[in-house]
């Protein structure tokens, strides 16, 4: 759950995973389940499904459980319905925040993203309201020690990567959002291990809370986004104290 691709928001992401383990094996097992049902079990034909697999292996998810959730999805007739859906809105002091959810009630889901934002002194607002403040770009990011700088940057670039960025502790790849599997693959095939490996939101700029209250508002927002299941990702442009 992050803002843009900083190494210490990676890392605070890593962070969150590691104390809340359990929650984000559910929250990515749901997102396997979905995409084994719209495409298909097998990675190598559904693209979906292979990204979802590399996002699970980079928050130490076993193979075993990976493996176990694409069978049961595989053969499951019935049970919930999930749909994707996106939500937008301002958090305190016109932060912009995008939600991206995978929810089997989106009345309720609704309901209870309209009173996080309302609640710590920001709105929901309506479709596309802040996501022109962003641009959808593959990022992978990947660890810096014992790996040399220019050979990935070569083969990241060859493999049809669109920038190569270096940020304290690690080395990021950005890709066009639909070549991100393709990049991917090659990186892997190569040897490379990924920190994170998905499509994200950007920021074009970022915007600083100046208030003690409004830092407080916006932190406890974020929370009550991650703390809920129906919850995949959540992005924003807030210049967070630790980044400035």
């Amino acid at each position: 759950m992050s803002g843009h691709s900083k190494w210490s928001t990676i890392k605070r992401k890593k962070e969150k995973t590691d104390s809340q383990r359990a929650k984000i094996f559910t929250k990515i097992g749901r997102e396997i389940a979905v995409a084994v049902r719209e495409g298909g079990p097998d990675p190598a034909s559904n693209s979906k499904l292979s990204g979802i697999i590399a996002k699970a292996k980079a928050n130490n998810i076993p193979n075993d459980n990976i493996d176990r959730i694409i069978k049961k999805a595989a053969g499951e007739t019935g049970g919930a319905h999930y749909e994707e859906i996106v939500y937008e809105g301002y958090g305190p002091s016109g932060v912009a925040v995008i939600v991206e959810t995978l929810t089997d009630n989106r009345n309720r889901t609704a309901g209870e993203m309209r009173h996080y934002f309302d609640k710590y002194g920001g709105n929901l607002g309506q479709q596309n309201c802040v996501s022109f403040l962003f641009t959808r770009q593959g990022v992978l990011a990947i660890e810096a020690e014992d790996v040399d700088e220019d050979a990935l940057m070569e083969a990241a670039l060859e493999a049809g990567a669109s920038d190569f960025l270096s940020e304290e502790d690690v080395f990021v790849v950005r890709t066009e959002p639909n070549d991100l599997g393709v990049v991917r693959e090659a990186l892997e095939a190569a040897g490379y291990r990924f920190l994170s490996a998905e499509v994200e939101y950007i920021p074009s700029a970022t915007t600083p809370l100046a208030s003690e209250d409004d830092v407080k508002n916006m932190t406890r927002m974020l929370e009550m986004f991650e703390e809920n299941d129906d919850v995949q990702a959540v992005w924003h442009n807030w210049e967070a104290p630790e980044e400035e």
